[in-house]
């Protein structure tokens, strides 16, 4: 029976064939805006519309480096060569550069015309044709072996690029997507995390729509257990900074919100009948819709809770300082009045004992008005010290005999190894960071027990500990210990103790130390440990400075520091610390430049702001081709416990809170180098490495390496824990060799397993970061 005029065929056309499978395929690529998703339907539509074996298509960013390399039809072995192949970058440039599809019908006699191996049995014709959109080029679909041992035709070249402009533009939409979303995500992020509450109300209902972290812990403090947020508007009442007092529910907030009001820094307090109180900062801003009405409300809601403990503890502070001080005074002011006021005369021994009370006490009050400067210049960072080489033993010796015969009277004793090095340490400001310690334990021990005072190597420092068996203290006082205020109003001894500890804190990270204490609990004791770089093997009595003239007129060439910060005034303050210091500083404001710079001048460090505009440190050392290889010192005015280990996570050699004095940067920095040109050995379950001999064993054997094969696991080894990718690995061993490219190190890291005895599918040593490049374990990953 033969079909009506008007139905369709049931043997469709070549063409209507190709149009159904073009229409089914833009409609998959449209159906989606999740990136690979999309990159997947587009090359898996290519393939359907020209009935290739199988494929790739590869996206490129906006330098025209590849992005995004996605393949069809290929096996897991197939993909991974065609990703690993060594002439792959090389040959991608060359196709993409072509003005429109290219046809080629032996791949690997095309490759070999241009000096590129081919040795993969994969496809052997291939068709090559580029995505543009809106004259920005994408990328390109590279399709191999048309089935049935066919050609690609004209007529694949004409479908491709069609569906090629459509693919290129679902592409686009779906990176405009994931950057939104990116965004959002950010932004989400950022305002949950922020320490000021935010909340976005309705301003018909006047009820919170969205709360913050921040703002929810604020709603729970008043809220009753039980009860919902609309329930606790009845029981709070808002007093007013001009003393009003208004009961929430009485305030017609709804009807406030929709008159568009705007505050600005109204401070209140929300308190419920049972005593419970918030005492805030308020804003409000209201959010307009395009007709001028009022959609919703942003309000941000700040706890003055913080900033009221830190005026409660600066004037408790004060009334101590205050305390402290005229306790000498009176001792001298009755000296004084009992000498002038009594009308008999003193003899010659009563006479000197009231001289020897006013000479004591006059001590006293210098020595409170000196730590008092000292921690002034702490805080904006121009306190000085001056290091050069030092026992320990001799440091400790004389902070002892300045602790007894001072006030002390409990027994010092002393456990020095006999081969610690000296340190660079200011002799006066370390034996005052001594007698602090000593004087700050012996406030919290029984005189019948012991202080003892410990020493130890750790690494390019000395580690020296004051340890007592007193009352010891919480993990809530231990996080607090250092601040200037830290001690006020928990019962502690006065200016001398958190005052006092804050001055060390102070001196021993202007030597480029750090300070810490420990406490397994109250009544456990405490021990109090800080660290002094050691001095330079070379023993140049002179000093580290002048160590690094001398060198810098033997070469030439003095050590190039990197400085990068926004702040004019602070490129001025490092530049001129570094150059007193026998450095070469390279200052540069703008970090756009960051990656030609270090290109063009190899710096051996850099000092590098956290905070600069538009991004931030620990971004540039993820995305700066270079930097992460460079030792890296943060400098931030943001001195969060959280900020500095995320920037020690990211790879930073250290991390320095603004304000700071140009000893103790430049400590920080000598330090940092010492660690790279003379690391501790290298210890990882049975493997050791001796970089000072560049001598490799395993289980106590010696392994031979060639000279690359040692600089490879250096590298590994000193970057542990971090991921180094093949382009890092690439520049820091084979920098400067034309013929490197990731299969090279691929082929060595393939060697030093078998060398090392690691199994490839389960490595011990060196691990695999797929497609990145590779780490060494931590040593708790063993």
């Amino acid at each position: 029976m033969t079909a009506p005029p008007d139905s369709p065929s049931e043997n469709p056309t070549p063409d209507e064939s190709r149009l159904s499978t073009l229409s089914k395929a833009l409609l998959r690529i449209s159906a989606s805006l999740d990136l690979e998703t999309v990159l997947r339907e587009v090359i898996d539509g290519a393939r359907a519309l020209t009935g290739a074996k199988d494929g790739c298509i590869v996206t490129i960013d906006g330098t025209g480096e590849p992005q995004d390399f996605i393949t069809s039809g290929m096996t897991e072995e197939e993909h991974r060569q065609i990703e690993q192949w060594a002439d792959g970058q090389q040959m991608f440039r060359h196709l993409r550069d072509l003005p429109g599809p290219f046809r080629i019908a032996d791949f690997a006699t095309f490759a070999q015309s241009l000096g590129m191996s081919w040795e993969f049995m994969l496809s052997r014709a291939c068709m090559c044709t580029p995505m543009h959109h809106l004259g920005a080029h994408v990328g390109n679909f590279f399709l191999g072996d048309k089935q049935g041992e066919k050609e690609f035709t004209d007529e694949d070249e004409e479908a491709l690029l069609l569906f090629a402009a459509q693919g290129a533009a679902a592409i686009v939409n779906a990176r405009t997507y994931r950057a939104e979303q990116r965004a959002r995500a950010d932004l989400e992020a950022l305002v949950e995390t922020s320490p000021i509450g935010v909340l976005v109300l309705d301003p018909h209902t006047g009820q919170p729509v969205v709360l913050n972290r921040e703002a929810r812990r604020l709603v729970e403090v008043l809220r009753t257990p039980g009860r919902a947020i609309e329930e606790m508007i009845e029981a709070v009442t808002c007093r007013l900074s001009d003393g009003r007092e208004i009961a929430l529910d009485r305030l017609s907030l709804a009807q406030r919100l929709k008159s568009a009001e705007t505050l600005r820094a109204e401070e209140v307090v929300l308190s419920t009948a049972d005593g419970r109180s918030v005492s805030a900062l308020v804003n409000a801003t209201p959010i307009h819709a395009e007709d001028g009405t009022v959609e919703s409300v942003m309000v941000t809601v700040q706890d003055l809770a913080p900033l009221e403990a830190i005026d409660r503890m600066r004037a408790e502070f004060l009334g101590m300082v205050s305390h402290e001080l005229r306790t000498p005074l009176a001792a001298i002011k009755g000296s004084t009045a009992t000498v002038l006021g009594t009308p008999q005369s003193f003899g010659p021994a009563e006479t000197r004992q009231f001289f020897r009370i006013i000479d004591e006490q006059a001590d006293r009050m210098s020595g409170l008005i000196g730590d008092l400067l000292d921690a002034g210049r702490i805080d904006t960072g121009t306190l000085s010290v001056a290091p050069e080489p030092a026992e320990v033993g001799e440091l400790v010796e004389q902070a002892r005999t300045a602790f007894l015969s001072g006030d002390g009277r409990q027994t010092v004793h002393i456990d020095l190894p006999a081969d610690l090095p000296r340190v660079m340490a200011d002799r006066g400001r370390i034996v005052q960071v001594l007698n602090n310690l000593l004087v700050n334990a012996a406030r919290h021990s029984p005189e019948s027990v012991p202080i003892r005072i410990v020493a130890e190597r750790d690494g390019m420092h000395a580690a020296v500990s004051v340890v007592d068996e007193g009352r010891g203290m919480s993990p809530e006082r231990l996080a607090r210990l250092f601040r200037k205020y830290g001690g006020a109003g928990d019962g502690g001894p006065g200016v001398g103790g958190g005052l006092g500890l804050a001055i060390c804190k102070g001196l021993v990270e202007a030597h480029g130390g750090r300070i810490r204490a420990e406490s397994a609990g109250p009544g456990q004791g405490s021990r109090f440990t800080f660290t002094v770089p050691l001095a330079e093997e070379a023993g140049d009595e002179t000093g580290m400075v002048q160590s690094r003239r001398a060198a810098a007129r033997r070469t030439g060439e003095q050590p190039r520091i990197l400085v990068v910060d926004d702040d004019p005034q602070m490129l001025r303050f490092l530049r001129d610390a570094l150059l007193g210091e026998g450095y070469a500083p390279l200052v540069a404001a703008d970090h756009h430049q960051l990656a030609e710079v270090l290109e063009a001048e190899k710096p051996v460090l850099v000092v590098l702001d956290l905070v600069l505009p538009g991004t931030d440190g620990i971004e540039l050392m993820e995305t700066v081709p270079g930097l992460a290889d460079l030792p890296v010192i943060f400098i931030s005015g943001y001195g969060r416990d959280e900020t500095i280990a995320r920037a020690l996570e990211a790879g930073a050699e250290d991390y320095v809170v603004k304000p700071f004095s140009p000893t103790e940067l430049t400590a920080r920095i000598g330090a940092a180098l010492r660690r790279r040109t003379e690391p501790d050995p290298f210890v990882l379950g049975k493997l050791a490495i001796d970089y000072a001999h560049r001598r490799v064993t395993l289980a106590d054997r010696e392994v031979e390496l060639t000279a690359t094969e040692y600089d490879l696991l250096r590298v590994l080894s000193l970057g542990q824990g971090r991921v180094a990718t093949y382009d890092s690995l690439l520049r820091q061993v084979w920098s400067g060799r034309s013929h490197a490219n990731p299969k090279l190190v691929r082929a060595y890291v393939k060697r030093l397993r078998r060398k090392l005895g690691d199994d490839t599918t389960k490595p011990t040593y060196i691990l695999t970061e797929r497609r990145v490049g590779y780490r060494m374990p931590r040593r708790d990953e063993v």
